[in-house]
C-alpha cells in the first residue's frame, strides 16, 4: 500500500513539472548562468582556478541549486490539496515520494552542472567514477535534508529564510566531507582513502530518511 501511494505521488509532481515547466528550466538557466559568471570570474585568469578552488565552487553551486530546486517541495503546495492528500494518503507515502522526487531531481540537475561546469572550466578530474558516486551521494544527501527542513519551514510565515537558517548547520557537516571525497577523486588518490567518507555519508543519508519517516506524521497533523 504504502509504495503504490510513492509511485502515485511521484507521478503527480511529475506530471506537475511537465505541466510547469518554468520551474525546470529556471533552475537550468540558474546553473547555466552561474556557470558562465564563474567563467567570466576565473577562466580568464588561467592562474586563478586552481584545482581545490575548482572543487569549491562546483559543490557551492550545487549547494544554492538544492536549495532553491528543493525549497519548493511543500511550499507550492496549496492548502485543498494538502487536506486532499490528507484524507487519502499517509504521511510516511508523502515524505518518501518527496524524497524520491527532489533526488531524481538534484541528481539531474547536478549531472547538468557537473557536465558544463567542467565543458566550460576544463575537467580536471582524474578518478570520474569516484567523482561522480561523490556527486550521487551528494544529490542524495542534500534531497534528503533539505526535504525535511523544507516541510518544517513551510508551516512558517517566512518560509524562506526559515529554511536556510535550519538548513545551514545540518547541509555544513555533509558538504565538507563531500569536498574532501571529491579532492581526493581530483587528485586520482586511492578510493580507499575516501572509504571513511563514504560510508559517513550512507550513514547520514540513512539517519536522516529514518528521522524523517518517523518524525514526518506529527508535522504532518499540524
Amino acid at each position: 500500500m504504502l509504495f503504490k501511494e510513492v509511485l502515485y505521488l511521484i507521478q503527480k509532481d511529475l506530471v506537475l513539472e511537465w505541466r510547469q515547466k518554468y520551474a525546470f528550466n529556471g533552475m537550468i538557466l540558474y546553473v547555466s548562468s552561474t556557470v558562465f559568471v564563474c567563467y567570466l570570474s576565473f577562466g580568464l585568469r588561467s592562474n586563478v582556478l586552481t584545482v581545490p578552488v575548482w572543487n569549491a565552487v562546483l559543490w557551492i553551486i550545487l549547494l544554492f541549486t538544492s536549495v532553491n530546486a528543493i525549497a519548493k517541495s511543500f511550499m507550492q503546495e496549496n492548502r485543498g490539496r494538502l487536506l486532499y492528500f490528507y484524507s487519502i494518503v499517509s504521511p510516511q507515502g508523502v515524505i518518501l515520494a518527496k524524497i524520491v522526487y527532489n533526488a531524481l531531481l538534484m541528481l539531474i540537475l547536478a549531472l547538468i552542472c557537473f557536465v558544463f561546469y567542467a565543458f566550460v572550466l576544463g575537467n580536471p578530474v582524474q578518478d570520474v567514477p569516484m567523482f561522480l558516486l561523490t556527486i550521487f551521494l551528494g544529490a542524495i544527501g542534500f534531497s534528503t535534508s533539505l526535504t525535511m527542513i523544507s516541510g518544517i519551514a513551510s508551516k512558517a510565515a517566512n518560509s524562506s529564510t526559515l529554511m536556510a537558517v535550519l538548513s545551514f548547520p545540518v547541509i555544513v557537516p555533509m558538504l565538507l566531507m563531500l569536498i574532501k571525497m571529491s579532492k581526493n577523486a581530483l587528485d586520482g588518490l586511492d578510493r580507499s582513502t575516501s572509504l571513511d567518507e563514504l560510508l559517513t555519508l550512507l550513514a547520514i543519508n540513512m539517519i536522516v530518511i529514518t528521522v524523517s519517516y518517523i518524525l514526518f506524521p506529527y508535522l504532518w497533523r499540524s
